[in-house]
């Protein structure tokens, strides 16, 4: 469950669920970030450049010898990934796996060598890796010829990596244009009904019904750009595509690359030969350096303009709310507090009549105060610890530690569970676990703890006294009770986010790169001034109608749209993706509970807080008996 980036894999914000926000981000991103710095850090760009020659071995300058590694395989119909290694394909014997950070190993990257290793400038032909014989009367060869039929119908996808660059497989689209991917398909099938996937389309010999297609064969096209450096002419690999292939070899001895595919007929009771080849070549590019050699991997991702769409949609919506809040600040709130002041008033009305009420403590006030700490994190924990005047600070503490967080690992114990029975490349290991726990008690729980004790002797007064016998709320019609203005509250900030967030579920679940970041940040801009000025709105309208209930309204009002973000997934679940298998469907869903409780958590606590910054000014500037 991660976004996938320019990193392609490096993920510094893996352990948000588990660690509480922002207070274990800022030690775990320190972790990780000097495990990445002690390992290869695989997937960085423009970290540490390799200089490539034709020569012997490896020099001071340079090395010959280019590597593949592989990753995971991973499916759109299947939130289950499973290492390389699982499937009976050629694997490296030597078998050396980059050491990986914590981020890796929890969303199932798996980076291992290959037997795959080219000579830099060297181009080879319909070169033979390895041969797969299968016996279907022999059960563990079934076994594994039935899984990768399994791994083929399910549209399992390959991950290679060469210089730390994902090796990426382009296609031809309509219109002329190229739709490049950093996965490749294991194979395609055929079904009984005829309608193959979109891999089988691409090839009309792929034709027959109930046959799986092998890709057995991978055309490996390498780019470098040769520069001069200390008197010696060194390359640095700028791309890396491949074209995947399907033959069946009949010779092994005598390879030729050509001919017709290589089927897997679906019910199939024979002996079966798998040879896998790959021709691979270098071609060299003087215009592009390796400071932009990330740029191809942009050619198929014109989503611009669907970005600034979203980005101008917003800000229509962030116009309104501003003209909206400023309407009521500077001409009816401002004639309110003229109004209030004048000495020869002699009966409040309006916001004011509830200004002995407004800041009573609420229902449940020690679940509310938990939400916020886990939402406002520590910088500010000193003050919202107490913000109700509770004598229970060290219960609130506990909870406050233990409770969302433990939420969350509980979700991720029993997703664990399921991918540890499934056999996933996902499973966390016991270890790990035990790293998450030592990480959660050992960083999160004393800062939390630190943030209440020291909050325990701040005081907070508030602008104007609380009564001790509440006042009476008038009857509200339905559009000014807390229900409604709480669904509707919710409707706007995610008008905003919407558009920006199908694209952060396709890189989730769909397996596709998220480069968008200015765009991200802008939209993170607007959600905070839009669930900040739709709780004010509201809150003000509230006040008006003497009902002094904000706290929790506040809260919900702004989180509300978290609700909205769980039914688009359900939409997005059900419109988009294919999954079908009962493990997958868990998966997804204890993943999206995780991303909507935290968004509920953060958007809350924005909602919240510009309430409450809002009625401190305003009863502030009023005179009181």
């Amino acid at each position: 469950m991660s976004i996938r980036c320019f990193c392609m894999g490096t993920y510094p914000w893996s352990l948000w669920p588990t660690l509480s926000g922002l207070r274990g981000l800022l030690v775990l991103g320190l972790i990780l970030g000097l495990q990445t710095a002690s390992s290869n850090a695989f997937y960085l760009p423009g970290l540490a450049p390799v200089n490539f020659c034709e020569v012997n071995g490896k020099t001071n300058y340079c090395q010959s010898s280019v590597e593949l590694y592989v990753n995971r395989l991973d499916s759109v119909e299947s939130v289950l990934p499973y290492e390389y290694n699982t499937f009976d394909f050629c694997h490296d014997f030597k078998k050396q796996s980059p050491s990986e950070n914590l981020g890796q190993v929890l969303f199932g990257e798996r980076i291992t060598s290959s037997p795959y290793e080219f000579s830099f400038n060297k181009s080879e032909t319909c070169v033979k890796v390895c041969m797969k014989s299968y016996d279907t009367a022999k059960e563990d060869q079934k076994k594994k010829l039935d899984f990768l039929k399994k791994g083929i119908q399910l549209n399992y996808q390959h991950h290679w990596i060469i210089d730390n660059m994902p090796v990426v497989w382009c296609r031809d689209i309509n219109g002329g244009n190229k739709y490049c991917t950093t996965g490749f398909p294991v194979g395609c099938f055929v079904p009984q009904s005829g309608e193959s996937s979109d891999a089988c389309f691409m090839h009309p010999e792929f034709n027959k019904t109930n046959t799986y297609y092998i890709f057995n064969h991978v055309d490996i096209t390498i780019t470098y750009h040769s520069e001069n450096e200390v008197d010696w002419y060194v390359s640095k690999l700028v791309s890396a595509r491949l074209e995947p292939k399907s033959y069946k070899h009949v010779d092994e001895n005598h390879l030729t690359c050509n001919g017709t595919p290589m089927e897997i007929p679906g019910d199939y009771t024979d002996k079966l030969n798998i040879i896998y080849t790959y021709s691979v070549k270098f071609e060299e590019n003087k215009q592009i350096r390796w400071g932009s050699r990330w740029d191809y991997i942009l050619e198929s991702m014109s989503h611009t303009s669907i970005q600034w769409f979203s980005i101008l949609n917003s800000f229509v919506i962030v116009l309104f709310l501003t003209g909206m809040v400023a309407m009521i600040i500077l001409r009816t709130l401002h004639k309110d507090i003229i109004r209030y002041n004048q000495e020869d008033i002699q009966k409040d009305y309006g916001w004011k009549l509830v200004h002995a009420d407004v800041f009573r403590p609420p229902r449940l006030g020690m679940l509310l105060s938990i939400l916020l700490g886990q939402g406002t994190q520590v910088l500010i924990m000193t003050f919202i610890t107490l913000s109700f005047r509770g004598l229970k600070w060290k219960t609130n503490f506990f909870l406050t530690a233990l409770l969302c967080p433990g939420v969350v690992f509980v979700d991720i114990f029993i997703m664990n569970l399921i991918l540890w029975i499934e056999g996933s490349s996902s499973a966390i290991s016991f270890g790990t676990l035990v790293g998450i726990l030592a990480l959660w008690f050992g960083i999160s729980v004393p800062l939390t703890f630190l943030g209440a004790y020291v909050g325990s002797f701040q005081k907070f007064d508030y602008p104007v006294g609380t009564n001790q016998i509440p006042r009476h709320i008038p009857h509200q019609d339905f559009i000014r009770r807390p229900l409604f203005s709480i669904i509707i509250g919710g409707v706007l900030p995610f008008g905003c986010i919407f558009i920006q967030l199908f694209f952060i579920l396709n890189s989730i679940w769909s397996h596709q790169m998220y480069i968008m970041f200015g765009f991200l940040f802008l939209v993170f801009i607007i959600l905070l001034i839009t669930c900040s000025e739709a709780t004010i709105l509201l809150c003000y309208f509230h006040l008006c109608s003497e009902d002094y209930h904000w706290w929790w309204r506040a809260f919900l009002t702004s989180s509300f749209t978290a609700v909205y973000f769980f039914a688009y997934a359900v939409y997005y679940f059900f419109a988009k993706l294919k999954i079908t298998d009962i493990a997958s469907i868990i998966l997804y869903f204890g993943y999206t509970m995780i991303m909507v409780l935290i968004f509920f958590l953060f958007t809350g606590t924005v909602g919240f807080f510009s309430c409450f910054i809002f009625i401190s000014k305003i009863y502030s500037v009023v005179k009181v008996d």
